[in-house]
């Protein structure tokens, strides 16, 4: 627009940046236009249902394995983010804390801090007194929460996300740890949990969900079993659940998602004579009962450890080796032992962190035990012999394996016309480093790229240095050197590289969709972390179908088995989405599942041992998987909906309408309000910024985020909450808005608008102005007034497409007395507008009623069953008593009964109270959920205008 006054500004800042009631479904324009991601119709859907009750203590987004829950929590947190609500938390599994770091940066433009035990400390001592405090969004593990109970306390959290919120789901019993450090740390926090899996085994398990949201949902665990573990009653369950449960499967998206498959291919290779034998040898050490390498209470951990590495490569072995005899050296000359040695080794290896946080509490030194030092000389000289025997083996059998599997793995990719793409997995850096060398000297060299937890090697940073150059003055670059190495290293490669040979690291928050060749050259046994390897490859936006590549040790039973568990039996390896969520979700934990696997290893000595230990092991984890347990979960959770997927759709077309909006809008305040600092090109929506309005907003090129665009290299994304996208709108909506005449051209507007052609040559008057209601939470309504010089007022729609035109201002002063009617008209409209909001609050009102009466039933129907338990216990006692065929045996059935009678009495006594104490609650809460219908209201008008359309 090459015409626009100062009122149309104010009127489009405050457009996009109101703070919108959760009835609202524009609720989440801002986020979605802030995301750098196609968002799909059921992520809106169900942003919106954990957005639409301010009521509300939180909800559980259950959407099926591969939807994108990740993506929906995110929208949430990046609309709280932008209506300035800052105090968010993730609480997720520690492998995923990097994933969730990574997508809020890279896809919502949010400032995010990870936490741990390390960061904490260093915040602390770099001078942040609270580092919960530090504008950022926080992600921490479920250790690190249930340590930090005290301190989470007492932030008033915003929003907390629960990520992988199954591992909650017992949070009703009294010995469950961490499920009531939550509930008495995120007390009356608004929480939003994520699960594929709610309900696995047993209805109590939707129970101990619930009490993690909100202790008023239902009433005591006796009564919800009663009411519907004992009884047939699941559609009364599912309407009380169907408030706060949102659940969408994949056969309602596959409309509008497409899916590859993925294919397994198995490579089997034979170890050398010698090979065998050093893994012999140290299985034999592993298995021993007492070593002095072993602390007892870190034997388990270490010893997961070793067999990795064992598994991984001969370098590997030597490494763990070294520091084992540097460990028994230093014990034997009666030096300080390194406490946190195996935690080092860990990070230096690049192994899954996450078997540090399950069982940091396990740690300790050697115990009061004394050092045999006859028998520590002979383990030292043990080590030492398997040392000599490693560093015989030059090259792995399983490394030309490699070659055969990359071969065939890229005959398949030219067949399908895929990228020559492959990504290898290893759980250590030194098999890291000892594949990269083997590759490069059998015919990729100069096409293989390594990716680690550091990512500092003299290539890496050659890469990341040439990245920088290239990306300078973008928002490419964050600024943090870990996540900018990171991207370099998938920059290259996806541009450059055949093969990236990554640890654990990125198998963490990584988008390698481009690459659709997946090598576990180490496989782990947690099915959970192969899944996640996996999915870095076959996700939303996958062209391809993935190839994964397994290795199959021809001379081992008990790899053996492990690959069939995790292929036969967790479907990892085949099919369109991977993983059962079914499977997944029983073994509630993947480290618990390695232990297991761990203690096979460990205490079989024969092939027969091995298979029987593995049928156990199977049969057990089929037992956990509940068929008809699934079918009542289907009843449960899923849409109902015959309409769901025009519902969907009509979610996705109101949600592009409100993008378009808010664009057109954005885009006609910065040309305006930026026109002395920058130079435009409309038609790209691209400008450059040479003068800076503000000392933090940096000079350059800046491009309007448009979805499914990549930004030109050197380029800033143009958001609403970036600094200056925040600076403009600010500006905006504080403009001088004096009472003025504006001209409001028609003729040369680009399109036809109907409703404005009778307008055409009339004129009138117009007033915005602002209703804020303070309710159950914070609400803004622009309230648009319109009327014509001959009395006929305009509805909102009107109003505004009149000031979507050109318009300029014709007369500065207005002399003209506004009309009584236009006055008596805003005050109608004001107070239409605040009946209208209240009324709409009031749904909300009654719904919360509703939930507090039934948990007062719920709890009154307790009491009166334990009563209604004694009387029937008193009915069999008398009977029993009449039937005893002793004298003795008489006695004691009286005795049990006067026991009983004074429990009843008892209980009849206390019913009253106990139905008086409910009550008074019950008329507490709903007397407080009335004070807060309308706290506090106000209008302020922001300006009258008169108007002429010519």
């Amino acid at each position: 627009m090459k015409n626009i006054t100062n009122h149309q500004l104010k009127y489009f800042a405050w457009e996009i940046t109101k703070q919108r009631s959760s009835s609202d479904d524009a609720r989440i324009a801002q986020s979605l236009f802030d995301a750098q991601v196609d968002v799909n119709p059921h992520q809106i859907e169900a942003a919106l249902f954990a957005l639409s009750n301010p009521l509300s203590r939180g909800v559980v987004l259950a959407d099926e394995v591969g939807l994108g829950k990740t993506i929906e929590a995110a929208l949430v947190l990046c609309q709280y983010w932008a209506e300035y609500r800052r105090h968010l938390l993730i609480v997720c599994p520690a492998s995923l804390r990097k994933q969730w770091a990574l997508e809020l940066q890279d896809k919502f433009n949010l400032p995010v801090q990870v936490l741990d035990a390390t960061t904490w400390r260093k915040l602390r001592e770099d001078g942040v007194y609270n580092p919960f405090e530090n504008k950022k969004i926080t992600v921490i593990s479920y250790p690190f929460a249930t340590r930090m109970e005290h301190e989470l306390a007492k932030i008033p959290w915003d929003m907390v996300v629960i990520d992988e919120a199954h591992r909650l789901r017992n949070a009703h019993r009294p010995s469950n740890k961490t499920g009531n450090s939550f509930k008495k740390s995120l007390v009356a926090r608004s929480k939003l949990l994520l699960t594929a899996t709610p309900l696995q085994n047993s209805l109590m398990e939707l129970y101990g969900l619930s009490t993690i949201i909100d202790e008023h949902l239902f009433g005591d665990d006796k009564a919800f079993r009663r009411q519907y573990v004992n009884q047939d009653n699941l559609p009364a369950l599912k309407r009380r659940l169907d408030q706060f449960v949102h659940r969408t499967l994949r056969k309602d998206v596959l409309e509008y998602i497409p899916y590859t498959k993925r294919h397994a291919l198995t490579v089997p290779f034979t170890p050398s004579d010698i090979e065998q034998r050093l893994y012999d040898q140290i299985n034999s050490y592993l298995q021993r009962e007492f070593s002095y390498a072993f602390p007892v209470q870190q034997r388990h951990l270490i010893t997961i450890v070793l067999r990795k590495l064992l598994a991984s490569s001969t370098a590997a072995v030597i490494a763990t080796l070294e520091s084992i005899r540097t460990r028994l050296q230093a014990l034997l000359d009666n030096q300080t032992i390194d406490a946190e040695w195996i935690e080092h080794f860990i990070a230096d290896e690049d192994i899954d962190e996450e078997l540090i946080e399950e069982d940091e509490d396990e740690y300790s030194e050697y115990e009061n035990r004394g050092v045999d030092a006859d028998l520590l000389k002979s383990e030292i000289k043990e080590v030492d012999q398997y040392l000599a025997l490693a560093h015989e083996i030059d090259e792995d059998r399983k490394s030309y394996a490699l070659l055969t599997a990359l071969e065939r793995g890229f005959a398949r990719m030219f067949e399908m016309g895929a990228p020559k793409k492959a990504v290898i997995f290893t759980e250590s850096r030194r098999t890291q480093t000892y594949l990269l060398e083997f590759l490069q000297s059998h015919g990729f060299d100069g096409k293989v790229v390594a990716f680690n937890g550091s990512n500092n090697s003299p290539v890496n940073t050659g890469i990341y240095h040439r990245w920088l150059a290239k990306h300078v003055g973008s928002d490419r670059v964050t600024g943090s050197s870990s996540i900018d190495r990171r991207t370099a290293l998938i920059d290259y490669f996806r541009d450059d590289a055949e093969i990236m040979v990554a640890t654990e690291a990125a198998a963490e928050g990584v988008n390698l969709q481009f690459c659709s060749l997946v090598v576990n050259y180490d496989l782990p046994w947690n099915p959970q972390r192969v899944e996640q390897r996996i999915g870095r490859c076959h996700r939303y936006g996958q062209a391809f179908d993935v190839v994964v590549v397994n290795f199959i040790n021809e001379r081992n039973a008990a790899d053996k088995r492990v690959m069939e568990l995790l292929s036969e039996k967790f479907d990892l390896f085949e099919g369109v989405f991977g993983a059962s969520n079914e499977i997944l979700g029983s073994i509630e934990s993947g480290i618990n599942f390695e232990k297991r696997i761990l203690e096979i290893y460990d205490k079989c000595r024969t092939n027969q041992e091995i298979e029987a230990s593995f049928n156990k092991l199977q049969s057990e984890l089929e037992a956990q998987i509940n068929q008809k347990m699934l079918q009542t979960r289907d009843l449960l959770l899923k849409h109902f909906d015959a309409d769901i997927h025009e519902l969907l759709k009509i979610h996705k077309q109101r949600a592009e309408e409100q993008l378009d909006r808010i664009s057109n809008f954005f885009w006609t305040i910065s040309r305006a309000l930026l026109a002395p600092y920058a130079d435009f090109h409309p038609s790209q929506l691209h400008f450059t910024l040479h003068t800076s309005p503000s000392p933090d907003i940096k000079v350059g090129d800046y491009q309007l985020i448009r979805k499914g665009e990549s930004v030109p290299d050197n380029t800033y994304i143009y958001r609403l909450t970036h600094p200056l996208g925040e600076y403009v709108l600010n500006k905006a909506k504080y403009l001088p808005t004096e009472t003025v005449k504006i001209n409001f051209d028609y003729s040369n507007y680009d399109k036809k608008v109907s409703s404005l052609e009778p307008l055409v040559g009339q004129s009138g008057w117009l007033s915005l102005s602002l209703l804020s209601l303070d309710s159950f939470a914070k609400e803004e309504h622009l309230i648009l007034t319109g009327m014509t010089d001959n009395d006929t007022v305009l509805d909102a729609d009107i109003c505004e497409r009149i000031l979507r035109l050109e318009g300029v201002v014709a007369e500065d002063t207005i002399t003209t007395a506004i009309p009584k009617l236009f006055t008596d008209t805003i005050e109608f409209q004001h107070k239409n507008k605040l009946s209208e909001a209240l009324d709409n609050n009031q749904v909300f009102f009654k719904r919360e009623q509703e939930k507090i009466e039934q948990w007062a039933d719920d709890h009154m129907a307790s009491a009166e069953a334990a009563l209604d338990d004694i009387k029937l216990k008193i009915r069999s006692l008398k009977r029993e008593a009449r039937q005893a065929s002793t004298i003795d045996e008489q006695k004691q059935k009286q005795e049990q009964l006067k026991k009983a009678e004074r429990e009843q009495r008892k209980l009849r006594q206390n019913i009253f109270d106990v139905t008086d104490e409910i009550e008074d609650r019950r008329d507490t809460l709903i007397e407080n959920l009335e004070q807060m219908m309308h706290k506090k209201s106000q209008f302020e008008t922001f300006y009258h205008i008169r108007w002429q359309i010519c």
